[in-house]
């Protein structure tokens, strides 16, 4: 096989391929005698004919075509790692010449482009500082409070203030005639929840047990109910009861209501929350640096992003999405229902993400090369060593498929290491 590769503007070029004379008889044979498996000739078994008749049931060009497949099959992979061509891309096949005696094809490819490196190391971003403060752990208290809360019912003369919980029959009507679904009854609703359409739980506020009231609102423009999009209703309200939240003492008491291993005391409970919002603080500093980071590496190189590999990485966000859709116990046909949107919609919401992790992904490889970033079987083991002890006794289960990820686990390490170089670790 002779190959060569010719690199044409952007990120295409053209690999040639011409098979050896021999090599190409013995792939017309091969093709010939395949093809020959599905002939039925009268008088001989299938495939059994003398090779004359057979020529008379096959054209030249169908065993032509297949033995071109059966070549290329091979032959393509050997002129990549030849030539050290890495497609991002079916290739498009140009067949230059195809007779008995000779096979000579061009592909064109699209290859990963070009990458100029500018400034990746000491780039003078910092991490922010971590504090958890007196204030933080006050919220963290404050919340458990709220989860543990009681709804006592207020007095029948005790009006209703924000951040009460009322029940509540009410119906809305437009031009004085009720629309559909605008009626409720013992409604449970918490004033200051936004639940309900823009004004109307402002305007309970005051109203007390056994009261009526016709409270009017504007429905919002974009208001799902296209009918009642934009348009002005009256709903007549009863409140039937008043609740007021009674948040408990932040005692002993409220550490044990809590549930958390290892937590009795309202000192150890204050204790846990200062390690969980340190740990919190601390990851969410480290990504911001980490972010900082890279969009500066990307803003000082120059990379032309294919449009392919930004599809392609649009794809595997999109399944992950659905991944962790489907893991809450929702399919993603119900997810877009909710959220009144379309998977082309959650496409271009991570069209952004997708160039960038792409742009980098580029950036990082050409990172390996200019520092000549190596990984060597030891530090292979050692990664294959935290991947069991991560999975437990659950690790027989996925051994034979680990061991044989070892080189997709060492270009891993390689892109691991020149992260850690831009983010100055050692």
């Amino acid at each position: 096989m002779k190959s060569n590769w010719k690199k044409l503007e952007g990120n295409v070029g053209e690999l040639t391929i011409e098979i050896e004379a021999d090599v190409w008889k013995v792939a017309q044979k091969n093709a010939l005698d395949k093809l020959a498996q599905n002939i039925t000739i009268k008088g001989f078994r299938k495939g059994k004919a003398p090779i004359s008749l057979l020529k008379k049931e096959i054209s030249v060009a169908r065993i032509l075509n297949e033995a071109m497949d059966t070549v290329l099959e091979k032959a393509y992979p050997e002129a990549l790692k030849e030539n050290d061509v890495s497609p991002i891309t079916n290739p498009e096949l140009i067949v230059d010449t195809i007779n008995e005696e000779t096979l000579a094809v061009t592909l064109k490819i699209q290859v990963k482009p070009e990458v100029t490196l500018g400034e990746y190391k000491d780039l003078g971003i910092v991490k922010n500082e971590v504090e958890v403060t007196e204030e933080d752990i006050h919220s963290e208290i404050n919340k458990i409070r709220e989860q543990a809360a009681e709804l006592v019912i207020k007095e029948d003369d005790v009006a209703i203030e924000n951040g009460d919980t009322v029940v509540i029959d009410f119906e809305g009507f437009l031009d004085n005639v009720a629309f559909e679904g605008g009626k409720g009854e013992n409604h449970s609703l918490e004033i200051g929840s936004g639940s309900f359409i823009p004004g109307f739980e402002e305007q309970l506020i005051g109203m007390k047990t056994n009261e009526t009231k016709d409270i009017t609102v504007t429905f919002p423009e974009e208001y799902q109910a296209t009918d009642l999009a934009g348009k002005e209703a009256v709903f007549k309200v009863a409140v039937h009861e008043i609740k007021q939240k009674k948040l408990p003492e932040v005692d002993d008491e409220l550490a044990l209501d809590a549930d958390i291993d290892g937590v009795n005391t309202l000192e150890e409970l204050k204790l846990h929350i200062t390690t969980q919002l340190a740990n919190t603080k601390e990851r969410d500093a480290e990504n911001k640096y980490q972010d900082e980071l890279f969009e500066a590496v990307i803003s000082n190189s120059q990379v032309d992003v294919p449009d392919v590999m930004v599809e392609n990485e649009l794809n595997s966000i999109v399944e992950d999405v659905k991944r962790n859709i489907t893991n809450q116990g929702l399919d993603f046909a119900t997810y877009c229902s909710i959220t009144n949107t379309t998977e082309e919609q959650v496409r271009e919401n991570f069209r952004s993400q997708a160039e960038k992790r792409v742009a980098l992904n580029l950036i990082l490889e050409e990172v390996i090369k200019v520092e000549n970033i190596e990984v060597d079987d030891e530090e292979v083991a050692t990664e294959i060593e935290k991947i069991a002890e991560a999975y437990g006794e659950q690790y027989e289960q996925i051994k034979t498929y680990v061991e044989a990820q070892k080189d997709m686990i060492k270009e891993d390490l390689k892109f691991r290491k020149a992260s850690d170089l831009i983010r100055g670790v050692k």
